[in-house]
């Protein structure tokens, strides 16, 4: 049925856009529809799923390619693939563009849907407008994170095509005044209306119930707040981070289920490009992320990754490739730190390992092509079989994280360690892990053998910075298939440290445009320059390249 409705809601999105100056007619009766069969809750539903599963073309080049790879979660880069890891650390026109494209693009959905419902528009509709709010700052705060300075007041100012570039400041201070803006017109209000005014489930975040839309801008806010505190210039955060703590947060996470029938080409999932091109665009999953929860016995190790297939692999020494035992090596040292279970014969100049089979090994990030035929593809784990799933096969594919409860319990965890707001950080730190384990479906009892046993689920001694490096790792975690919000915590807290360090060997990364360095932001796309505020924009934010800091976390 949700499909029908998509199909039906794109159908009238299409007729409002090219034909608002002949609403008096549509509102009449026109194609079987009557003036009160009519709402803008058939605008949300595309205007929602476009930005958490855009098109395949899209969520393969800005989610793969780029956000996914740089959190450190998944890898390309083994011996089948069709790049090596370093793909998107060398900066490509080609792959930014797509990325820069699809969030600037997306711009004119969330704008149309709040032209509806604004006062005057032609489905007026102030709490649908409030929900409209929320979605426009979940957009803005992923778009600056990821660029940095972007049009942003003068964005859809009509007649005006090219908008100045605002700060990152000036963006989330903007994004914190239409929350409370959302929050103050939803007020203890519960639905958006009556009959074909509700939202009902039509709305993919929070099926029209506006007490959680209320609470996932709440948390939103928290979120930011949390992000710019410290920054340079900032001024505002530690009052935002009050407020919002003040106010209730998520208690349950926010989740967009996605349709099993509706083309990958409209709304896309890692599946489809997982299995529509064989091997060469497959992708492994990273070293630092299984070691990570294999290190701490974490239960979600199993729902995340597969095990690896393991064999026999073969590697032969050649005058043609000086780095030889240095990347052998390298590859023998990422089976140990994996506590992988294997054997080694060397005759002559081959060196043979029989790596057992079923066990979770990750593949360290941003291997370079003279290492690629060394990388080989069943030596290391893919994800789990969820995580691939395609759309449109009648099956249950994972459902994209909106915003979590588990962050909101790791926020306050934090605002207590930094000693703002009140609240026991353990018993948060704790409540955040819970929380993000139910989101994966973590029996209780394994979440509470890991909470009692875990140095890493304990904050309750150490220093400021070892608490904070705990809950930075627990949020980056939690983040798995949200790529650009782990990117985030990886710039913004520096852990996991093993990411943001970067790298430096040549005979085995790719050190890239960076030399090396961890990137820090995308390049703006090729469209952007034909506007001539992002010659400010870059003489304000710094050079348009990967290693420039943004501003929350300088």
């Amino acid at each position: 049925m949700r499909t029908v409705k998509i199909i039906l809601y794109s159908a009238l999105f299409l007729i409002t856009v090219s034909c608002t100056g002949d609403f008096d007619e549509i509102n009449t009766k026109q194609n079987g529809f009557e003036s009160d069969e009519l709402s803008a809750k058939f605008f949300i539903t595309e205007t929602q799923y476009q930005l958490y599963a855009p098109g395949r073309f899209e969520y393969w080049r800005a989610h793969l390619i780029h956000a996914d790879r740089y959190a450190g979660h998944f890898t390309f880069g083994h011996d089948q693939s069709w790049w090596s890891d370093g793909l998107s650390y060398t900066y490509n026109a080609g792959y930014t563009d797509a990325s820069w494209d699809w969030f600037s693009n997306y711009f004119g959905k969330v704008k149309n849907f709040l032209d509806l419902t604004k006062v005057g528009g032609n489905f007026e509709n102030e709490r649908m407008y409030a929900t409209g709010l929320i979605i426009k700052s979940l957009y803005y705060q992923m778009y600056t994170d990821t660029f940095g300075m972007i049009p942003y007041s003068e964005a859809g100012v009509e007649g005006n095509l090219t908008p100045k570039y605002d700060t990152q400041k000036e963006i989330y201070t903007g994004i914190i005044a239409d929350l409370d803006e959302a929050m103050a017109i939803i007020g203890s209000e519960t639905s958006t209306g009556g009959l074909v005014e509700d939202l009902g489930d039509n709305d993919l975040y929070c099926g029209g119930d506006l007490q959680k839309w209320k609470k996932l801008a709440n948390t939103l806010k928290l979120r930011i707040g949390m992000r710019a505190l410290g920054a340079t210039g900032e001024n505002f955060a530690t009052k935002t981070i009050n407020e919002a703590l003040g106010s209730p947060l998520l208690e349950v996470s926010v989740i967009m289920e996605k349709d099993t029938k509706i083309g990958q080409f409209g709304s896309a999932a890692y599946g489809d490009v997982w299995n529509n091109f064989g091997a060469g665009s497959d992708w492994t999953m990273g070293a630092t992320l299984i070691n990570t929860l294999k290190d701490n016995n974490d239960p979600r190790l199993a729902i995340y990754a597969a095990p690896a297939p393991g064999g026999e692999f073969v590697f032969e020494k050649s005058a043609a490739n000086p780095d030889y035992q240095e990347q052998l090596d390298f590859i023998i040292n990422t089976l140990d730190d994996a506590n992988a279970t294997y054997t080694k014969t060397i005759v002559g100049d081959k060196t043979t390992l029989v790596v057992d089979a079923n066990q979770y090994i990750g593949q360290p990030t941003r291997l370079n092509d003279l290492i690629k035929p060394m990388v080989k593809y069943d030596m290391f784990s893919k994800p789990s079989s969820i995580i691939i799933q395609a759309t449109g096969k009648g099956v249950p594919v994972y459902s994209e994280i909106i915003m979590s409860s588990a962050e909101a319990y790791f926020l306050k965890a934090e605002a207590a360690v930094r000693g703002i707001g009140n609240g026991n950080a353990q018993d948060l730190f704790e409540s955040g892990i819970r929380e993000a384990m139910k989101l994966w479906e973590v029996s209780s009892g394994q979440v509470d053998t890991y909470v009692m046993n875990e140095d890493a689920a304990d904050i309750s001694t150490g220093t400021l910075e070892e608490k904070l490096e705990k809950i930075a790792t627990q949020r980056w975690l939690a983040s798995y298939t949200d790529g650009f919000e782990a990117w985030a915590v990886v710039r913004d807290y520096g852990y996991p440290k093993e990411l943001a360090d970067g790298v430096s060997e040549p005979a085995i990364f790719e050190l890239g445009t960076l030399n090396g360095k961890y990137p820090q932001r995308m390049r703006y796309g090729s469209g952007a320059q034909s506007n001539p505020n992002y010659t400010n924009a870059i003489a304000t934010q710094g050079a348009d390249n990967q290693g420039t800091k943004l501003w929350f976390a300088k």
